[in-house]
């Protein structure tokens, strides 16, 4: 700044005439310094306003509505089979020949799973066989000599008594006839069970039988998941019903479709759990898997907001309502269900408010927000 004493000091210097026209150019420079000031201080001033009210978070918001939504119960537990059927031979003492089938394969009811040996069998049928044909040609020898004799006995060359034998013999001869024809069919049925085959349709759950060993009747050679069903226990029964479907979600990220076949008719003691079986489809899961899942038990009315609406802090849940004079509330709320990407919320706030939806995270109670359609970082104003 210039003051008035130094300007007198400097006139003090100069002639009568030069201080005057000093002291009155001086006099300008300091007027027209002032004005610049003022003009700098101005235009400082109006090109900070804009900056300020741009400072003003953008966000989306959506009013909250009420919509339809699917309520369900939670299921967790582990899958087992429903059916594990153990498959073995009918006969022993006979060798494996080949073994048709491996762990994870499919099968069909009927199909050949594994072949023993059959050639001690093949000779046994072919044996009996011959043994049977041998007495039907017997039979065929009694039934002649019967009826020959019978045609005699009106005239007395055949008595009563030789009549009586020959009747004998023929019915002896059936006999023998019925009993070879039924060691040949045990034979034959013997042959047969040599190619052990799937007692129905399933998958390969286990293998216990090689080519070359000595096969003892019953023992297991195979294990069957029966048409590949399984169950999942459930801990909660309320409202449960048979038929009702069931969203499954397996430890390894597979989604399944079930549905509820039947309800245990008890509740174990020990941990008030109740047991719910579903059908799932053959193959989808494998037995000792955990699975969680969902039983739908039907439809109602819900508030829904994105999950990018719902803040967590201190413990509780909140989400910001937009006000009308463009100020964010926080509000705590009570949360529900979860469906596609929306979660309910049961209580803390009214229909109609608007609710931030994307920028709720970065918000403070109070902060006054502007906003905006679509994405925050760049959107039409509302």
């Amino acid at each position: 700044m210039i003051n008035t004493s130094a300007l007198g000091n400097l006139g003090s210097f100069l002639p009568q005439s030069r201080r005057g026209r000093v002291l009155a150019a001086v006099g300008i420079t300091v007027a027209l310094l002032a004005v610049l000031i003022l003009v700098l201080r101005g235009a400082s001033t109006r090109s900070r306003a804009p900056v300020a009210a741009a400072a003003a978070p953008a966000v989306t918001a959506r009013p909250l509505e009420t919509m339809q939504v699917a309520r369900g119960v939670t299921a967790n537990g582990s899958v087992y089979a429903w059916q594990e059927i153990v498959v073995g031979p009918e006969v022993g003492g006979y060798r494996v020949a080949a073994v048709n089938v491996e762990v994870g394969d499919r099968v069909r009811k009927g199909q050949e799973l594994v072949q023993l040996a059959e050639d001690m069998l093949a000779a046994e049928v072919a044996s009996k066989r011959a043994n049977l044909e041998q007495a039907q040609a017997s039979l065929e020898n009694a039934v002649s000599a019967y009826r020959r004799a019978h045609s005699l006995s009106g005239s007395g060359v055949v008595s009563q008594s030789d009549l009586d034998k020959l009747r004998s013999e023929e019915l002896a001869a059936r006999a023998r006839v019925e009993v070879n024809k039924a060691e040949l069919q045990t034979s034959e049925l013997r042959l047969r069970h040599t190619r052990v085959t799937a007692p129905d349709d399933g998958i390969i759950s286990a293998r216990n039988v090689n080519v070359g060993q000595v096969a003892q009747a019953g023992t297991e050679m195979l294990r069957l998941l029966s048409k590949g069903r399984v169950e999942i226990p459930e801990s909660r029964m309320r409202e449960i019903r048979v038929g009702q479907k069931v969203k499954l979600t397996t430890a390894d990220g597979a989604q399944l479709d079930g549905t509820v076949r039947a309800i245990a008719p008890t509740v174990e003691s020990s941990t008030r759990a109740g047991l719910v079986y579903v059908d799932i489809p053959s193959g989808a899961a494998r037995p000792g898997m955990f699975a969680r899942g969902e039983i739908v038990l039907g439809q109602s009315a819900a508030s829904m907001v994105p999950l990018s609406s719902i803040v967590t802090q201190d413990g509780y849940t909140y989400v910001f309502v937009v006000s009308e004079q463009q100020l964010v509330v926080r509000r705590r709320v009570e949360t529900g269900a979860v469906r596609d990407k929306q979660i309910e919320i049961v209580s803390g706030v009214e229909p109609g408010e608007r609710i931030v939806d994307k920028g709720a995270g970065f918000l403070k109670d109070g902060d006054r927000v502007r906003v905006v359609l679509g994405t925050p970082d760049g959107g039409d104003g509302s």
